[in-house]
Parts: structure tokens; C-alpha cells; sequence
């Protein structure tokens, strides 16, 4: 069997083991020093068992992401969305704005969406965003008679947003994968982000407008008994610091008054602060958050290194090069190549988290970016676009899990799953978006920094 048929084995059996249940990093490296062993074994030196260049590599994958500058803002953005989860923060929010906007079609529904973004760009954790919400929110809209489908999709699908809007991690895992500037890749994602926040509620406006009884108004007493002088009192306590706080982020990195680590460090002590003005950071608060964000950042660390000593093998072995003959011999177009990329990496979020397709997946296709003319920055945000599905398509949506785990025992996945489906089909809708008019994600980053 020649080299590059050994690595196409490679792959098919890594994801065989993930669809057993295997560990993603550890199967990764695993795999990677058993074929490494292989690809790197020399009969003719009479090598000992351990004398193989494939352990030197793992070494020194793991040394360079340990020592990789743009992955440290990865713990410090987690700290900061957890100390803000931990605070009691969002349920705060979460009923602001719905005071807000409680005259409003859906406004329910609505200000659980920008809850969801909100908090969904301060954790980028999409576990964490959806079982939160599916504590506060859901049971909420349960209660003020709102549809149970139409609930269950608005939660699912407001809490996959910190994929797309800065300042995600997803992002600076691609940027870290294809070398591709964290800074415009952020500039690059905030129109796409806010057109997909849109969509969805447009769609949530229009389907509380066409049928009230999935999105019943408030009771008028309980609208009357909300003076305006709270509701701006309210949004000064508890929105607008939360906001300041992430936009002070945002913006120290798109105007480069700061590194992405150097805004993450900014945005943890902000998050420290602000728990501190509410009088909810205490000492187990803080060592949960902590913890949380180790256990979290060890995960993405060992993933690379797994992920780096895996495809370091597979190319070694002629596995990028076998796909690449494979692809240019379709003699696709460069709209074809980026539908058949795209459809790949949808079919992958069924299996595979986004993280796995980030690091493993993605970096097959950028070598062929430079034939086709595609811009990387381009295809980086048409992959976090296109990785929102990976957690709202049935059979596999780990948002509409998450939900389940934390809703009302009468509350079916399957309803769940029919909740979602319209928001998924807003997400194609964006990716449509997305490929006819490419300047929405292309516009600021030339405004900004030029080509």
C-alpha cells in the first residue's frame, strides 16, 4: 500500500473512532504517532523502539502551541465570559431588555436573542450560552404561554451566535490554523454577524406578527407597571456595562491599541469589575470560573497538539497532496470548489465539533484557496457562518441536547428539532447572502486596514 493510500486509511479510521465515542485529542494523538511511527520508521539505521523522529515532533508540537502567542487570549476570553456567567449577569440583562422591548412583537423571544448574543460573544462557549438560557429564559417564555417550538429555536439558535461574532475563539483558532490575522478576521465577521442576528430576528418579528398566539404580548398591567425612567435606569445597570465592557474589547483590537491577548487580559479584569459592582464575585464563584477556564483551555490546548502532530503525518505521508490531485482534477469552478467545501464541512458538523473541523478539517482546503482565488479571510467566515449548522441539524444539534437537558420533562426533542429548523434555514439564507455579495465580510477589514 503506497504512502498517501495509508494516510486516506488514517483519516477513515479517525473518524470511525470518533463516531465510537473515542476522545477527540487523544485519539488524534494516538493516531498520529502510531502512523508517525510508520511514515517515520528507517530500516536501514537499525532504529531502537524508541528511536523515532515521530516523538521528537510530538515535542515539539507541543512546545509550539504552548508557546503560540495568538492561543493565549483562548483562556482569557473564557475567564472573562465565565466570571460574567457565574455573576448573575445575564439574567439581569435577559429581563431588561425584555422591559425594553416589551412592546414589540416577540419581545420576549427578542431580548432573548440579544441575551444570547450578548453573552454568546462574551463566552464563545456554546454548551455554556444555551444551558444557561434554557435555565432563565426558556422556562420564561414557557410561562408567558409562548409556543414551545418557537421557544426552544430561539434559544438554540441565539446561543450558536458566539461562533460568528467577535471577539469568538473560533476565530482565533482559525486565524492560529491559517495564519490569517485575528484582527481581520474579527473586523471581517461583525457584518455577517449582526446581518445573521438579524435574519433571525426579522424572522421572530414577522412570525409573532403573522400568528400572536406563538408569541402572546404582555399582559397590559404588567406593561403599565414599568415606568420609562426604570426602563433607562435598568439598561444603565445592566445592559450598557456589559456592552462597554465587550465593545472596550472589540475595539482595543480592531484599532490595534491593543494585541487580541493584551484586550482578552483587559476584558478578564473587566469581567472581575463588573462582577465586583454587582456584589456577586465571591471566592467560589471565582475559583469555579477559574477552573472552568483551565479545564476549557487544556482541552484546546491538547487539541492542537493532537490535531498539528496528526495532519503533520497525514501530509507527510501525501495525504494533502492526494486531495488536492483529487479536487483540481474536478476542474471546479471557484464558486463549485467553495459549494463543495462548504457542504463538506456541513456534513462533518454531524460528527465532529467545531474545534475538530477547525484544526483537522479546514486546513485541507487552504492550500487550494491560492488556485481558486479565494481570499482565506473570505473562507473563514463563510466556515463560521457555515459551523452555526453543525449544532442546529437534527439528528445530531447539540444546541437542541444542551436544551434538553436543562427543559421541562415535557418538552420533546422532537419539538425541539421542528423549533430549530426555521433558524437553521436563516443561517443558509446568510450563507446565500454571504457568497452573492462577499464585501459584508470583506468591506471592513479594507476599510480599516487596507488591502
Amino acid at each position: 500500500m503506497s504512502d498517501p493510500m495509508v494516510a486516506v486509511v488514517m483519516l477513515g479510521i479517525f473518524v470511525l473512532t470518533i463516531l465510537l465515542g473515542f476522545p477527540i485529542c487523544f485519539t488524534l494523538m494516538a493516531m498520529g504517532v502510531a502512523f508517525g511511527y510508520y511514515a517515520y520508521y528507517d530500516a536501514e539505521r537499525m532504529q531502537t523502539l524508541l528511536d523515532n523522529q515521530i516523538f521528537d515532533l510530538l515535542v515539539n508540537q507541543t512546545y509550539s502551541v504552548m508557546a503560540n502567542d495568538v492561543l493565549t487570549a483562548v483562556p482569557l476570553f473564557l475567564f472573562m465570559g465565565y466570571v460574567v456567567e457565574r455573576a448573575n449577569i445575564v439574567d439581569r440583562l435577559f429581563f431588561t431588555l425584555q422591559i425594553a422591548l416589551r412592546r414589540m412583537p416577540g419581545s420576549m423571544a427578542i431580548a432573548a436573542l440579544g441575551t444570547c448574543a450578548m453573552f454568546a460573544t462574551a463566552t464563545g462557549i456554546i454548551g455554556a450560552v444555551v444551558t444557561l438560557m434554557g435555565l432563565l429564559a426558556f422556562p420564561a417564555m414557557l410561562k408567558a404561554r409562548y409556543n414551545t417550538s418557537f421557544a426552544a429555536g430561539v434559544i438554540c439558535a441565539g446561543g450558536c451566535l458566539g461562533i460568528l461574532i467577535p471577539p469568538s475563539i473560533m476565530l482565533i483558532v482559525y486565524a492560529a490554523t491559517s495564519n490569517v490575522s485575528v484582527v481581520r478576521l474579527y473586523a471581517g465577521a461583525i457584518l455577517p454577524g449582526f446581518m445573521l442576528a438579524g435574519l433571525y430576528v426579522l424572522y421572530v418579528m414577522a412570525r409573532a406578527t403573522l400568528n400572536p398566539s406563538l408569541a402572546p404580548q404582555p399582559k397590559a398591567e404588567d406593561v403599565a407597571d414599568v415606568s420609562y425612567g426604570k426602563v433607562v435606569l435598568m439598561m444603565l445597570t445592566s445592559f450598557f456595562p456589559l456592552a462597554f465592557l465587550i465593545l472596550s474589547v472589540l475595539g482595543a483590537i480592531l484599532f490595534g491599541l491593543a494585541t487580541p491577548s493584551e484586550a482578552a487580559a483587559v476584558g478578564a479584569l473587566g469581567g472581575l469589575v463588573l462582577a465586583a459592582a454587582y456584589r456577586a464575585l465571591t471566592w467560589q464563584r471565582l475559583k469555579e470560573s477559574v477552573y472552568l477556564s483551565v479545564r476549557t483551555s487544556a482541552m484546546v490546548c491538547w487539541l492542537f497538539v493532537g490535531s498539528w502532530t496528526f495532519a503533520s503525518v497525514f501530509s507527510y505521508l501525501g495525504g494533502h497532496d492526494i486531495i488536492q490531485e483529487f479536487v483540481l482534477g474536478l476542474g471546479l469552478s471557484p464558486v463549485m470548489f467553495l459549494i463543495m467545501a462548504q457542504l463538506i464541512i456541513f456534513l462533518l458538523g454531524w460528527p465532529l465539533e467545531w474545534s475538530e473541523i477547525i484544526i483537522i478539517f479546514v486546513p485541507i482546503f487552504l492550500p487550494m484557496l491560492a488556485v481558486f482565488e479565494i481570499d482565506p479571510l473570505f473562507f473563514g467566515i463563510l466556515v463560521a457562518l457555515n459551523l452555526q449548522t453543525s449544532f442546529l441539524t437534527p439528528p445530531m444539534a447539540m444546541a437542541a441536547y444542551y436544551l434538553k437537558g436543562v427543559a421541562p420533562p415535557h418538552v420533546q426533542l422532537i419539538e425541539i428539532f421542528k423549533g430549530v429548523l426555521p433558524f437553521l434555514s436563516m443561517v443558509f439564507v446568510a450563507m446565500f447572502l454571504l457568497y452573492i455579495f462577499p464585501e459584508i465580510a470583506l468591506w471592513l477589514p479594507k476599510l480599516i486596514y487596507g488591502r
